[in-house]
């Protein structure tokens, strides 16, 4: 067999811009496959319960365990990635959530299936940051935006894309093909992994701070199940609060004592970088809020409007249009208006197609339903490329491995607030109403809509904080010159 030359030989701009776009689209392929490994077996619970003879209830756990897994894996991700080498964590991760997958399928019962997805969850803990800080590595400033444009759309496409897959796979054929569709696409991208991404080791030495792994990983893990404890109706508020106080605590202890370790497991230190900042707090607010449509959407259509999973389900792909129909047009925009008046502009565009959602009733005609979503894809497709981009563009090298590594675990608990800050407002809608039903009228959607609308304009904040040439360097953007006087 010809052996394939080390692509680490010096080459010419055009030839790095295209193997980064490569390497870009290689990565968003695996992060489209691990987010919709997350939402998709939403669908298939009723059908896989049936397999294992047990409760679709308790098949949640399974999606659980899964998003715990990533929460307590991810802040290693950067310590792995640098002791080892990306090329050889990514792939790794890669073929590990391949073989999850594999085991997945062929379940036999309920335990066996957590098991699995502990291992996917593994997997994707290590796939998704290692191979983002691939792409930060091996991609210049200048062509940045367009490889966050394609790290973004996986996590806007696939929880929107997710349940109606699921659903139809299951329908026509069984849950178990969810799982064994990933095999060979993970094949693939493993082996394009060891031809295209290099081999680095940035700090071989470095020794693991287990004190803030454990700190860490049990900090947010509990702040997660605690959230998501909130978003089941049944749940009282006991355990929620406990854990959430837990988290809390436990993150306070984890950030004072990366603060004082030599080697940390979380670096702290891109903080001070105001760009860096600004892309972590208001971005937080903002994934937080638009994490929300997508839960109380389709609940929305489905109860007070009435309509059936498979109707509301097609309503939300007119939002999964919106997001992709913008990836063309955020670099010539970025360009022509610069970080801050975008993100300022487009937040307040987000956080009123928020708040248009509490006007919508089942007399609202359906062009203009399915015109609100698509805007709204299109707003929030824009917010978060900009917002993920922003993040990295002052950022030196030497810093890029633990900044990826803590706005990976901002992000994850951001995700994770989402739905718990969804059903904590529908809750709290209901309570404020007089509503002390299980079932939300159109009412309570309305209010809630309007609460998460307040939370996306408040993520506006600080970005007006921002100076005009933030990220100049990476759009292009040249702000015209005040006139003297």
């Amino acid at each position: 067999m010809q052996q394939v030359p080390d692509i680490q030989a010096p080459r010419d701009p055009d030839h790095d811009s295209r193997r980064a776009a490569a390497v870009a689209l290689l990565v968003a392929g695996s992060f489209f496959m691990e987010n919709l490994d997350g939402t998709v077996i939403a669908t298939a619970l009723p059908q896989m319960a049936r397999s294992f003879g047990g409760n679709p209830v308790d098949l949640n756990t399974g999606m659980t365990v899964y998003m715990l897994t990533l929460a307590v894996f991810i802040p290693v991700s950067g310590w792995m990635a640098d002791r080892f080498g990306a090329r050889l964590i990514f792939s790794s991760a890669i073929a590990l959530f391949t073989a999850a997958s594999v085991a997945c399928g062929f379940s036999q019962g309920l335990w066996e299936f957590i098991f699995a997805r502990v291992l996917q969850g593994i997997g994707g803990a290590m796939m998704v940051p290692v191979g983002r800080l691939v792409v930060l590595r091996v991609t210049e400033k200048k062509d940045l935006m367009r490889a966050m444009a394609y790290l973004t759309w996986p996590g806007l496409a696939a929880p929107v894309l997710g349940p109606p897959l699921g659903g139809f796979i299951t329908t026509y054929a069984s849950w178990r093909w969810i799982f064994f569709l990933n095999v060979p696409l993970g094949i693939i991208a493993m082996v394009l992994a060891l031809r295209w991404v290099h081999s680095d080791r940035m700090h071989a030495e470095r020794p693991l701070d287990w004190k803030g792994f454990a700190l860490a990983g049990s900090a947010c893990t509990s702040l997660l199940y605690g959230m998501e404890l909130i978003g089941r109706p049944e749940q009282g508020w006991t355990a929620p609060v406990l854990f959430l106080a837990y988290g809390l605590a436990a993150g306070a202890l984890a950030v004072r004592h990366v603060q004082r370790v030599e080697h940390p497991i979380l670096d702290l230190t891109a903080l001070r970088i105001h760009t860096y900042s600004v892309s972590q707090i208001s971005g937080t607010f903002f994934r937080v809020a638009v994490s929300v449509s997508p839960f109380l959407l389709p609940l929305m259509f489905q109860v007070p409007f009435g309509m059936n999973a498979f109707h509301s389900g097609l309503l939300l792909l007119a939002m999964f249009f919106g997001n992709f129909s913008m990836k063309s047009v955020t670099t010539p925009v970025l360009r022509r208006f610069g970080f801050r008046r975008v993100l300022v502009v487009n937040g307040l565009i987000t956080g009123v197609m928020l708040l248009s959602f509490a006007l919508l009733t089942p007399q609202t005609p359906l062009v203009l339903i399915v015109l609100l979503l698509f805007i709204h894809g299109l707003s929030r497709s824009m917010q978060f490329t900009g917002v993920n981009t922003l993040a990295y563009v002052d950022v030196p090298k030497p810093q890029m491995s633990g900044a990826n590594t803590l706005a990976s675990v901002v992000q994850q608990l951001g995700i994770g607030m989402g739905v718990a800050v969804g059903a904590l407002a529908l809750r709290g809608a209901a309570w404020l109403r007089g509503n002390h039903t299980a079932t939300p009228a159109l009412g309570d959607f309305h209010v809630a809509f309007a609460m998460v609308a307040l939370m996306a304009f408040w993520a506006v904040r600080d970005c007006r904080a921002l100076d005009p040439h933030a990220g100049a360097e990476v759009t292009g953007h040249r702000p015209a010159p005040v006139a003297a006087g």
